[in-house]
Parts: structure tokens; sequence; C-alpha cells
């Protein structure tokens, strides 16, 4: 495989590449009993290259448990500039989540595929200390990366401050008891938002950087709730308020 390329499995994965970036593919491959007309109807639709394969032949391609068989060789990923991003459209302008040192992928994809559900959003993400966008990020995002832009920037804390510099207010997620929940606060706009690792959550050099701290009503047991999922209950209540503003 080129250092161009990497590959895209699953149905959910190759189906939203099709139907958003099937420039971007290069070739598809399926099971020799692959029966999917939709996916069918959009490879002959776009003149994608396409194969049927052996399970053995295709599983060596891409050897993981779980292709569904399907796999497609397509265009590395490619990121957004952040300069890009901050800019407000004439109809829209995107809430971007900063992710301070997300390492495990799965994380980081559920967390693109709940964005992508939400809509409005953006990724930003450090090349150091954190996951990339890998193979395995794009199954979990399930097409998500599709309609997320995902920004790599060498520090997260200066991201910070030049979104801040264009006129963001800076959320950021706490477990800390004295911290107001999310759904009390009437959040301004245009906002930008910061998850911390699991481990160490959001590091001090960007924390003093914060215009607003909130956590997560929890009225159970006091657990913590994992990242992606604690990016999700942020970002949907970040949502609901950025529709009724």
């Amino acid at each position: 495989m080129s250092k161009n390329t990497m590959f895209l499995y699953g149905k959910n994965s190759v189906l939203e590449r099709l139907r958003a970036d099937p420039q971007s593919i290069n070739k598809i491959f399926v099971d020799a009993d692959f029966a999917q007309p939709q996916i069918q109807d959009l490879i002959q639709t776009n003149k994608i290259p396409a194969e049927r394969l052996p399970s053995k032949e295709l599983a060596k391609l891409k050897p993981i448990k779980d292709l569904q068989g399907i796999v497609a060789s397509v265009r590395k990923f490619q990121y957004a500039a952040l300069d890009e991003l901050l800019k407000p459209t004439k109809d829209k302008q995107l809430t971007p989540v900063f992710l301070d040192r997300i390492s495990d992928p799965h994380n980081l994809g559920a967390i693109i595929r709940s964005l992508a559900c939400f809509g409005g959003f953006a990724v930003v993400i450090p090349k150091f200390e954190a996951c990339e966008v890998t193979e395995a990020v794009l199954h979990v995002a399930s097409g998500g990366e599709n309609y997320v832009p995902v920004v790599m920037v060498s520090n997260i804390a200066n991201s910070v401050l030049k979104a801040k510099e264009c006129g963001y207010w800076i959320a950021g997620a706490l477990v800390d008891e004295g911290t107001q929940e999310i759904n009390q606060l009437s959040l301004p706009f245009p906002l930008g938002v910061v998850f911390g690792s699991e481990g160490e959550g959001i590091r001090y050099g960007i924390q003093k950087h914060l215009d607003i701290k909130a956590r997560i009503p929890m009225q159970g047991v006091k657990l913590s709730f994992n990242v992606a999922m604690a990016c999700a209950i942020f970002c949907y209540e970040i949502s609901r308020q950025r529709g009724k503003a």
C-alpha cells in the first residue's frame, strides 16, 4: 500500500465515502458473495474500479476480524486548516472541539461520529501525544469523517488562544464539584470546547485560558463518563443552545 493511501473497511464507512467523497476512492474490493445493491449502484455510478476476491484474499488486504465483506483503497486522510475552520461562513460557524491528548482511536472515532450526527462541529487534535486519524479511527467514525473537519496542530493551547483572538469563547469539560453544570449555563457563541485525556483531564496550561468551566450533571453514582460519551453529552447541549441562539 502506498504512503498516500489507506484502507477503509466496513459497509457504513465505505457507503458514506461513496456518498460524500467518491473522488477519494481508488479501488474497492468486495467478498466474492458480497451483495449490497445500494453500495454496488454507487460504485457503478461513480465508475470506481472494483474487484471481487475470495474471503481469504480480502482478509489479507486488511487483517481485521470484521471487514463486513468490503475494503476500499482511499486517499490518505486530508486534515483541514485551522485558519479556515475559524472563519465564519455566510450561513454557519462551526464549533471547534479541542481534544487534549486523546490517545485511544476508538474514542476519537466515536467523537467524530457523534459530532457528525449533531452537525456544525469540527475537531482539533494535537500532532504529539495523541492519536491521529488512522484506519481504525475511520472505521469507528462510520463515515462521520466526511462531515466533520479535523485539524491537526502542533500545540492545542496556542490553537485555543487563536480561536479566542478570532472571537470564540472557550469552554472546558471538567469534573470538579464546584463547577457549574453544563445544562444550567447560558452558553455564548461562537464557542469552542476543550476535552482532556481520561487519565489527566485538561492540562493547566490550557485550563487557564478557559472562559467557561462546566461539568456534566450526574444524579447517580459519581463515576466518570468515557471521554467520547462526555463529548456527546456536552455537544448535545451546545447544539441545542446554538439552535436557539
